[in-house]
């Protein structure tokens, strides 16, 4: 089966998706992700679906229905989304509920859609004479994007067979109506670039290429129209060969930049693919927080400054993290290297993660790294969980990639003749992938991300010499293996981020690769002004934080601080207040209150009232991504230091 991003045989990249024969989740937090994302989350999305409007929506465009139009003008896309959840879903096992989901709703799609392929229902329903008149927000193109991506994955995943013809025939209407350099401009949100791609790699209609990259050269012309963020908010302020830096609505943005590899890797063009490569490194270096969010501003949920990443007000919207991990998949497919894998961890363990609740149940539209003690909770707030939300894009942005993560783990390249297959994520999974020269076969093994070790066994081998790529992460201090000849080799990963081994393999042979997981201390770059003397604590891939609930009685988490050579003890657990296994971290530390509570926050330096209370506390800090599922209370990542 493949995944949502597959390259052409002829494209221009360095890694190509395995197209593979057979994959298995069999156990670990992926499988514990998808368990929730089957049982649990699809299912509420479903329901909401009906309950907000948005299948009403398609059945009164259908002439089935009376009544308005419900909802924001995008409504259709949270249906594709949903869809495309539910097709890789079924790509993955027998879901009854979700097979007649997918083929009721592409029949109600095939009923909605108007003769000439044009399908939005709000369009359809408020102003059908009004199609096209206001790119700059009206969001048709970008919900015909996801329309165009869900019937991609039912068609890769044998789902449904509809879905193909309906995104096929808007498809065709958009190239006739938007081809011509006279057509009526761009969406201002992106995302039928990338879709459009997509689409060409399925059916091999060279008109979707085309457009898709017609979009692209597009932007940064003024085509969008006016709006009071401004062209910068739009992405088109610069023609994206010249735009140096990420900028304006994040998610908008990073849509773009996967469009943007996407037409590269199929065009050649080397230029696109630079430049979308500098601002990536760009966004990494200045915008994005240690979880991987990004946008930090919620006023336009947009790229802040360079270094505006304050922990306590820091947006860094659920479907920015989806979206993030997209472009970075695309690059590591481009050129090969790690250090776009290394972004998708940081990002999908952390930021993304983080953005369900445990149970599966809700999400949140905004991922800070600090909640205070007296945040007031207030309904709609982004930084509080909820199941649905008027403005519904990130449930099903979480769903929708949850469906298809095993996709994100592996690629295959050819380097002297021999192929190569990478591992770039560590879960336990059965994989099983033909060679030229026969099938292989492997068993990976692994307790990831609460343990380093990885074992990766053959269980099927080609009859030629093939290489395994395992990606070494950066924050792996010293990184040690064993090969069926050696045992506990010292590794450095090599100019691509990866430790490789070229042999001829057989089956039962078997690898362990060994990656260091001791707890480090993190500090911020000096520019970003709101942590400044602080730090954060890490382990593996996982961020912490220092939640309230797991403080001592009387300890607040806005008073605690720790030494800058503080150590902390690991502690595993099992089961953490029903959270599932997880490692806690411990340390010494103190707990600081300011010597006076009326007047000013301040006080003069060597004044008769500058002694700060301190006293000896323990501080206690979890996983990020579990945070919240334990009760409201204070939360942060950024720690401040004191001797």
């Amino acid at each position: 089966m493949s995944g949502p991003a597959v390259p052409t045989r002829t494209a221009h990249t360095a890694h190509r998706p395995p197209h593979l024969e057979h994959s298995e989740l069999t156990g670990g937090l992926w499988r514990r992700w998808r368990d929730v994302n089957r049982t649990v989350s699809l299912p509420m999305a479903r329901q909401w679906l009906e309950r907000a409007g948005n299948l009403d929506n398609l059945r009164v465009a259908a002439g089935e229905a009376e009544g308005g139009y419900r909802g924001p003008v995008y409504m259709d896309s949270d249906v594709y989304k949903v869809l495309e959840t539910a097709a890789w879903e079924l790509g993955c096992g027998h879901d009854p509920a979700a097979a007649e989901f997918v083929d009721g709703t592409a029949r109600l799609l095939e009923r909605a859609q108007q003769e000439d392929g044009y399908l939005d229902s709000h369009y359809q329903v408020v102003n059908p004479d009004a199609r096209y008149t206001r790119l700059v927000d009206s969001h048709e193109l970008y919900c015909a994007g996801h329309l165009i991506q869900a019937a991609v994955a039912a068609h890769r995943t044998g789902a449904d067979t509809r879905l193909l013809g309906v995104a096929q025939r808007f498809a065709d209407h958009l190239a006739d109506v938007f081809l011509d350099d006279a057509g009526p401009g761009l969406d201002g949100h992106p995302e039928i670039e990338t879709a459009l791609v997509e689409l060409y790699r399925v059916t091999g209609e060279e008109r979707h290429l085309e457009l898709a990259s017609a979009f692209v050269e597009r932007r940064g012309r003024g085509l969008v129209g006016t709006h009071k963020h401004g062209n910068r908010h739009r992405q088109d302020h610069l023609p994206v060969r010249e735009a140096p830096a990420v900028t304006g609505h994040a998610v908008r943005g990073l849509y773009l930049e996967a469009g943007i590899v996407d037409v590269a890797a199929e065009t050649g063009d080397r230029s696109l693919l630079a430049a979308s490569e500098h601002r990536w490194q760009d966004m990494v270096a200045t915008r994005t927080s240690l979880t991987g969010g990004l946008g930090s501003r919620q006023v336009g949920e947009v790229f802040g400054e360079r270094y505006e990443l304050p922990p306590d007000l820091s947006y860094n919207e659920t479907c920015a993290s989806a979206a993030s991990i997209q472009w970075s998949w695309r690059l590591l497919l481009a050129t090969g290297r790690a250090r776009y894998a290394d972004l998708i961890e940081r990002t999908l363990y952390n930021a993304f993660a983080a953005a369900r609740s445990d149970d599966g149940r809700t999400y949140y539209k905004g991922n800070p790294l600090q909640r205070r003690t007296d945040h007031a909770e207030a309904v709609g707030d982004p930084r509080c969980r909820d199941e649905w939300f008027f403005s519904a894009c990130c449930p099903p942005a979480v769903t929708r990639l949850v469906a298809s993560l095993e996709h994100y783990a592996a690629t295959v390249s050819e380097h002297a003749g021999v192929p190569t297959f990478h591992l770039h994520q560590y879960t336990s999974a059965d994989l099983a992938y033909v060679f030229a020269d026969g099938r292989l076969r492997l068993r990976v093994e692994t307790d990831y991300p609460w343990r380093g070790q990885v074992a990766v066994t053959v269980t099927e081998a080609p009859g030629g010499p093939w290489a395994l790529a395992l990606r070494v992460p950066p924050w792996s201090v010293t990184t040690r293996l064993d090969t069926p000849d050696r045992k506990d080799l010292a590794v450095t990963a090599d100019e691509d981020g990866y430790v490789v081994l070229r042999r001829s393999w057989r089956a039962g042979d078997t690898v362990v690769l060994h990656l260091d997981m001791t707890p480090r201390m993190t500090l911020p770059h000096p520019r970003i002004d709101a942590v400044r003397g602080c730090a954060a604590v890490e382990r593996g891939p996982l961020v912490y934080c220092f939640e309230q609930t797991d403080q001592r009685e009387g300890v607040a988490v806005d008073d605690l601080a720790i030494s800058p050579d503080a150590v902390f003890e690991e502690v595993a657990h099992d089961d953490l207040d029903g959270l599932g296994p997880t490692v806690t971290l411990r340390t010494p530390a103190v707990a600081v209150t300011g010597a006076h509570e009326a007047g000013l926050p301040y006080r003069t330096r060597g004044g008769p009232d500058s002694a700060d209370s301190v006293r000896p506390a323990t501080a206690t800090a979890v996983p990020y991504f579990q945070w919240d599922n334990r009760g409201d209370g204070a939360m942060r990542v950024w720690m401040p230091l004191r001797d």
